[in-house]
């Protein structure tokens, strides 16, 4: 589904991602691993064009590395990006709205899809974002980002500072998606709870790709433990 050829990413002079190539299969939850710096975030920025880049990202076998952001996700790839990003000053049905901007024909169904996704955030529909908790926030950001109907998920460091009954509860929702058929590309620094889901890994180390392999195997990995397992 997404297949990403040489790519560097740059922040005025410094180069923040080295050249990498990796793909990910349709209906996979594939995830980046790696501590702060690798370039893990970079890299999903890319993908949306949202930082200045080289390198090719195919969609589909579709060329969009030139595309706009807006084009981007009308081409069915979202992002849940990191910090959750709501808008404070609306309210959840609100921010539902404005993750719609390109499905308002689908609202009223998209809408009700998710509040079964997050039946926690129905009570709350009429509330200001701002004055939720973050793993309610944390929801509805991932929640937003669904009213686009993508085929392609991207989820950057979804579980980051939240509670872990409220992780687990996430990645129960992200195993879900990807049973409804929606291919799932996840950054997260939980290392054990990313390769637990994940059916694909790679391991960013200094903007270049480290080591790869499936979530099963590299949990088993003695120099993934060492590393991100605090083993």
């Amino acid at each position: 589904m997404l297949k990403i050829n040489d790519l560097e990413v740059y922040y005025g002079l410094i180069k923040g991602v080295k050249g990498i190539s990796f793909d990910v299969k349709k209906g996979q939850i594939v995830s980046l691993i790696g501590s702060n710096g690798a370039g893990k975030t970079s890299t999903l920025e890319s993908i949306v064009n949202d930082v200045k880049k080289k390198g090719t990202i195919l969609f589909n076998n579709l060329d969009i590395s030139k595309f706009q952001t807006h084009k981007i996700v009308q081409s069915g790839i979202s992002l849940v990006p990191e910090g959750r990003r709501v808008f404070i000053n609306l309210t959840i049905d609100e921010n539902l709205r404005m993750g719609a901007f390109n499905n308002d024909d689908k609202y009223e169904e998209l809408r009700e899809h998710v509040y079964t996704l997050f039946p926690r955030l129905v009570a709350k529909k009429e509330q200001l974002a701002g004055t939720m908790s973050g793993g309610e926030q944390q929801m509805l950001a991932i929640a937003r980002a669904l009213m686009s109907s993508p085929k392609l998920l991207m989820l950057d460091e979804p579980s980051l500072g939240l509670a872990p009954k409220i992780i687990g509860e996430l990645f129960e929702t992200i195993i879900k998606l990807k049973d409804e058929g929606i291919t799932i590309l996840l950054v997260e620094q939980n290392a054990y709870a990313a390769l637990e889901v994940s059916d694909y890994s790679y391991v960013l180390e200094n903007g270049k790709i480290a080591l790869e392999g499936k979530g099963s195997e590299l949990l088993k990995s003695n120099e993934i433990k060492a590393k991100y397992l605090g083993a």
